[in-house]
């Protein structure tokens, strides 16, 4: 079970460094930025993604519970994803047993997550500011690096 705590947590520190790519540096307005009439703003994917790994962490200790939260400013988003996955992080490399097996929570909120940060790197590409393409296999991502500070990218292209 350790290897796969172990891969969670890499899977984890992914989210960080591409989650903070896809945030760092956005537009004044973009996190009220709507596509289309029905679809989300950035404020409210951020929310969406700080409330799925609430709930991964909810599943990990054998309490599934679901929260809809209202959007915080994107600062303050911002900090709210970074500290849930600290939270959950912190719970993969402690020794309390996992209630949820690790497939069930790689294809239900940590995928999901990841592919809200792709829609919010898609819709900075949408407002004007792309974020810059990477060759992500590259990146110096580390289990239990899931902070705001996340290494310079390795290789970026346009």
């Amino acid at each position: 079970m350790a290897e796969f705590r172990d891969f969670l947590r890499h899977v984890l520190a992914t989210l960080a460094y591409r989650g903070s790519k896809a945030v760092r540096g956005a537009p004044e307005g973009f996190a009220a930025f709507r596509a289309s009439p029905t679809a989300r703003t950035p404020a409210e994917i951020l929310a969406h993604v700080g409330d799925l790994l609430d709930w991964a962490l909810a599943l990990a200790r054998g309490a599934e519970k679901w929260h809809d939260s209202t959007p915080l400013r994107w600062d303050d988003e911002v900090v709210r994803f970074h500290r849930a996955l600290v939270s959950l992080d912190e719970f993969l490399a402690g020794q309390e047993p996992l209630a949820a097996t690790p497939e069930r929570l790689l294809q239900g909120p940590l995928a999901d997550a990841l592919t809200h940060v792709g829609q919010i790197t898609l819709l900075r590409r949408l407002v004007g500011t792309p974020v810059r393409a990477e060759n992500y296999a590259r990146a110096e991502i580390a289990a239990g690096r899931v902070g705001p500070d996340q290494p310079a990218p390795v290789r970026e292209f346009d």
